[in-house]
């Protein structure tokens, strides 16, 4: 028991020297007992977290006390003084240390405070650099659980460490004085003591669980909705003229801006992001988008390339895309159009248009049906009627080709709008898939 003298406060700096001489010695008058360290802390702020080297960089502050059985005095003999502050250094402190710290940038108070039944309290701030197992698969909506285990560096069962307060009220007050938590978010704090053994030694230690949430709001609108609008344009751009050449050039751009904003973006990705859902995002808009415009070129093909040969429209052709196709996907036909029947084959009698736009009447020169005996016809009129004849020929010749365009457009228009609704149909199933994910996970 320290020594005080009246009209002095606090204990004498004689009976404190001699305490200060027992530095090295643990403070226990048997020392069959073990010393029993309390710990509680206060996170702070969460500074980062580097997926790549799978570190988290906090900072806490930490309470640590212990019982020291040297520092004791009556309050009465001591001018009622109850707690004084003391150099650190003075005197001996357990070696609490945390496990998983790979760099510890302290800011140490150089004293204590002890009461007058010998128990320290030591404030200390810490700026820590842990390992943490972080998983990033549900990134930007991912949840990471970091581990702190505080235990004894040397002793085994001299000294035995336990929670200050209780878990619960560690994280209440965590979220309470969270500062500077930039894009996380803390959840809860969870702890657990245990003894670790390694051989014949065992160590106390007390197993805290950080709970820390990505704040995704960064991501979702620079990353995501950009990503989506950009998906949106392309969808719409189903709805340009398949036979205007423009549409292809239109996708073609929209490819290459995405692929632009993907270069920009590539910074805001984690570096170990491989695999993960977002990657996976990016990567599927991209190959859907390279899709659409090469369902524009199969189309541009058919209305171009097949009705600037004016070829006719094949058999099965006007029965699986005309009629079975167009009747799976309800398109419209224009009014002045019908939509063909079950193709027959083709009889002389019927080729004067009856059985329908699709059938093409073969250019014929028709005799003339009024003959007018070379005898008396003139010069001026069998010229004439050679010009008429040929004009005949030639209108004829525009209408088939305009025929065989009108059928070869119907057929491109038909494709289009089955390819539109498959386009369709896997972006939904896409993004309920992707939308699933994220929501389990």
């Amino acid at each position: 028991i320290l020594s005080c003298k009246n009209g002095h406060s606090g204990p004498t700096h004689e009976s404190l020297q001699a305490v200060f001489d027992l530095q090295p010695f643990r403070p226990a008058v048997n020392l069959s007992n073990p010393t029993i360290a309390n710990i509680s802390f206060t996170l702070y702020a969460v500074l980062g977290v580097n997926e790549k080297t799978q570190m988290l960089t906090t900072f806490l502050w930490l309470r640590l006390y212990w019982h020291n059985e040297f520092l004791v005095w009556d309050p009465k003999e001591c001018d009622g003084v109850t707690k004084i502050s003391l150099p650190v250094k003075e005197l001996w402190s357990p070696d609490i240390i945390v496990y998983e710290v790979d760099d510890d940038v302290s800011q140490a108070c150089p004293y204590v405070y002890v009461n007058h039944t010998g128990h320290i309290r030591w404030d200390r701030m810490l700026r820590l650099v842990s390992s943490c197992n972080l998983e990033i698969f549900s990134f930007p909506f991912d949840v990471q659980n970091c581990t702190f285990t505080f235990g004894s560096y040397m002793h085994t069962r001299d000294v035995r460490v336990s929670p200050a307060l209780p878990f619960k009220e560690m994280s209440l007050n965590s979220k309470r004085y969270l500062e500077a938590s930039g894009e996380w978010e803390l959840v809860d704090i969870l702890g657990k003591t245990s003894i670790l053994k390694f051989g014949i030694d065992e160590w106390d230690i007390i197993t805290f669980w950080v709970v820390v949430k990505r704040r995704p709001v960064l991501y979702v609108v620079n990353l995501l909705i950009p990503s989506s609008f950009l998906m949106l344009i392309d969808i719409l751009s189903f709805y340009l003229p398949p036979h205007s050449v423009d549409r292809a050039s239109f996708k073609m751009t929209l490819i290459l801006g995405y692929t632009v904003f993907l270069l920009i973006m590539n910074d805001l990705l984690p570096s170990t992001a491989n695999g993960t859902p977002i990657i996976i995002y990016f990567s599927v808009c991209l190959a859907l988008m390279v899709i659409s415009l090469l369902e524009t070129v199969i189309i541009t093909n058919v209305l171009h390339h097949n009705s600037l040969k004016y070829r006719e429209v094949p058999k099965w052709v006007r029965i699986v895309v005309l009629k079975h196709i167009a009747n799976l996907i309800c398109y419209r036909w224009p009014e002045d159009i019908q939509p063909p029947s079950t193709p027959q084959k083709d009889k002389p009698g019927n080729s004067n248009g009856s059985s329908g736009p699709w059938i093409i009447q073969p250019a014929s020169r028709a005799p003339d049906q009024h003959p007018v005996s070379n005898t008396s016809a003139l010069p001026e009129l069998q010229q004439i009627c050679q010009y008429l004849a040929e004009l005949h020929a030639h209108l004829v010749s525009l209408q088939k080709e305009s025929q065989l365009l009108d059928q070869w457009c119907h057929v491109g228009y038909v494709l289009d709008f089955l390819l539109f609704r498959i386009y369709l149909l896997i972006i939904s199933c896409y993004a309920m898939v992707i939308v699933t994910m994220w929501c389990i996970w």
